[in-house]
């Protein structure tokens, strides 16, 4: 863990609030490029207001560093995401060759670890991956969404 995580985590956060304003799920992400400390990309779920299965925050922060960048390519970049990617996410980053993974909280039901086999992540091999951070915020923000429903 670096000392800057909480902070972009919080940052992370206030993006899932924004979707849970909006009546999305409560989801939210933030891409560093770890040289500089810079945002390079953020999202929120936006799947509702776009009519988009794939309007996924960490989607919508993948491509929107990789235009800052001008690159398909992630390396040296950090994602913080408030929950568990899913598999189609977790696809998209290790496609783009994010160097770190930043996790709030886990998804049981649908985040790519349920579907992972003995531990293998579709994560580039030198990805690293940090779980927990602002996990509490995270997953009470999901429960209150889907409670609100109820």
């Amino acid at each position: 863990m670096t000392p800057h995580d909480n902070n972009y985590m919080r940052l992370a956060l206030a993006e899932a609030r924004a979707a849970f304003e909006a009546g999305e799920v409560p989801v939210g992400a933030i891409i560093v490029a770890d040289a500089t400390g810079r945002i390079i990309g953020r999202g929120h779920n936006m799947t509702e207001a776009l009519g988009d299965v794939t309007a996924h925050a960490e989607m919508l922060a993948i491509t929107a560093a990789q235009t800052a960048l001008g690159g398909k390519y992630l390396r040296g970049c950090t994602l913080y995401v408030t929950v568990e990617p899913c598999t189609m996410c977790a696809g998209a980053i290790g496609w783009s060759q994010l160097s770190r993974i930043v996790i709030g909280a886990p998804d049981e039901k649908k985040g790519f670890s349920s579907i992972c086999a003995q531990g293998r992540t579709p994560f580039h091999p030198r990805a690293k991956v940090e779980w927990g951070v602002l996990e509490d915020e995270s997953r009470a923000l999901m429960q209150d969404f889907f409670r609100s429903l109820r």
